[in-house]
């Protein structure tokens, strides 16, 4: 069979975590999604290079005031991470752990589109990782700096009475990171347990590897990754391994690639002497290859534009490449499929992007991209902010707004330094409530910066700063694209947004 390059990053998006199987000739991956909703989206493919949106495991969580961004609260940096993913018997399993409730979920469904049923497992288990062992036991690998092997019970539903539950490996004298990003495997006869930390010397991710020949016996390992791929240390690391139907092994790690977020990378895997090896010399080739797969499948893309003119089957009847910044309020938005338009209404006042209920996030492409929306005022309330956003913690807005019942399309930014909100960096008085904005993002070679642009009649004219955009721990996540409005004085502004435009 011939072979296809793989241009890493495999997926220039930011999907950290991920958890990778195969099901007959398919592929699924999971990632982290925090506080994104609809939450932890699986990736489909069949070559293992190209991947679109498979489903949402769920639309709420717990509905708390935190994840519904209510009385001034919110998970930024918390929610769902590091989930595992298994196959087993016909059934696909989905767990993980919420740091904002401090529960443990487990999701499972007999086909990956759903329905997916919800339960919670005792115990708060740290990135953990589920084994299903031949003599139908199963086990939970997790934690940070000491990772513990758990026997659960056959319900899953928490640990089993005097089952197996040791602690199999421990660092606890790097200053830095030390173990954790558990992902556990039994291949040929041997425990495999992979784990993600840091060099103690300086910072810069690794994997590492550790295997035994019984769950009660000593793990040994060594790291078998150390590798930035030429990007000032960021080292790809924690990740799934899977294997193809001709049984050549793969990685899907992930690596750090400043403001635009982590990035799935994909390398070939070995054995030697039953132990892991990646590359040559503890290093990603260059080149790396897999089996062409001589596949039509028509792959849908996993950012794209919108005409808002089309209701999807997903959790709020949005194209899959969307997600609102926490649970959305249903009664504050309306997708009017027959006029093409995403609209946001004001239930509350919130002054401030960060806590704007029912932004709606689309990814940013790596190493750049645009997008550009049509933004109709005319339903704004007195202070509103309404408009185009680089959403993360350090933000930047392109915004209408209504003052004194004029409009003005202003340009903001937020240091998070600072910490005391945004600061305006351009303002121009417009004829009208109708504007185009457009926002640019360049992550070439660390650039890290977006730019914005407004539009009244035939041209785009730059308005404000050149916008440092970083990838902060308040937030966690890679920048994002995102559809806003919030109220500074009362409620009940609607905003109308069509013609959104993703430009690669």
């Amino acid at each position: 069979m011939k072979k296809a390059k793989v241009t890493n990053p495999v997926i220039p998006l930011d999907y950290p975590d991920p958890d990778v199987i195969r099901v007959g000739e398919v592929y699924y991956m999971v990632s982290t999604t925090m506080y994104f909703f609809p939450g932890c989206e699986i990736l489909r493919s069949i070559d293992l290079i190209n991947w679109e949106h498979a489903s949402f495991v769920f639309d709420s969580l717990d509905g708390t005031e935190s994840q519904k961004l209510e009385n001034g609260k919110n998970i930024y940096g918390q929610g769902m991470w590091a989930a595992t993913f298994r196959y087993h018997k016909g059934t696909f399993y989905i767990l993980f752990a919420a740091n904002d409730t401090h529960k443990t979920y487990l999701y499972t469904s007999d086909i990956i589109e759903g329905p997916w049923k919800k339960q919670t497992v005792r115990g708060f288990y740290h990135d953990a990782s589920l084994l299903f062992d031949e003599d139908d036991r199963v086990y939970i690998v997790y934690g940070n700096t000491d990772i513990y092997l758990t026997e659960l019970t056959s319900d899953l539903s928490g640990p089993k009475p005097d089952g197996i539950d040791r602690c199999i490996i421990s660092e606890k004298d790097n200053p830095n990171l030390g173990y954790e990003g558990a992902h556990v495997y039994k291949l040929n006869g041997y425990y495999y347990v992979f784990l993600i930390h840091s060099k103690p010397d300086k910072w810069m991710r690794v994997q590492a590897c550790f295997m035994s020949n019984s769950l009660e016996g000593e793990f040994k390992g060594e790291d078998i990754l150390i590798d930035d791929r030429g990007l000032k240390g960021q080292g790809v690391a924690q990740g799934g391994i899977v294997d193809t139907p001709d049984g050549d092994w793969y990685s899907i790690m992930f690596q750090d690639t400043g403001a635009v977020g982590r990035l799935p990378v994909l390398t070939s895997m070995s054995f030697e002497n039953d132990f892991p090896v990646i590359g040559k010399n503890k290093k990603i080739p260059k080149e790396v290859y897999v089996d062409r797969v001589n596949d039509k499948h028509p792959y849908r893309p996993l950012v794209d534009g919108d005409d808002f003119k089309t209701l999807y089957d997903t959790p709020y009847g949005l194209k899959p490449c969307w997600q609102f910044n926490h649970e959305p309020q249903e009664n504050g938005y309306t997708i009017n499929t027959e006029e093409g338009l995403f609209e946001l209404r004001n239930t509350s006042i919130e002054c401030s992007l960060i806590q704007a209920h029912n932004t709606l996030t689309q990814r940013m492409l790596y190493p750049y991209s645009s997008a550009e929306v049509r933004v109709d005022g005319r339903l704004l309330e007195e202070g509103d902010v309404a408009g185009l956003c680089a959403f993360q913690s350090a933000y930047g807005v392109i915004a209408l707004t209504k003052e004194r019942d004029k409009y003005y399309v202003v340009m903001r930014s937020r240091k998070t330094e600072n910490n005391v909100g945004d600061i305006e960096h351009g303002r121009v008085e417009v004829a009208g409530p109708v504007v185009k904005l457009k926002l640019t993002a360049d992550f070439r070679e660390g650039r890290d910066r977006c730019e914005f642009y407004y539009k009244t009649d035939q041209s785009y004219t730059k308005l404000g700063i050149e916008h440092h955009l970083t990838f902060t721990l308040d937030f966690f996540t890679g920048c994002r694209y995102g559809l806003f409005n919030y109220a500074t004085q009362r409620k009940g502004g609607t905003v109308k947004f069509s013609e959104f435009t993703y430009l690669q």
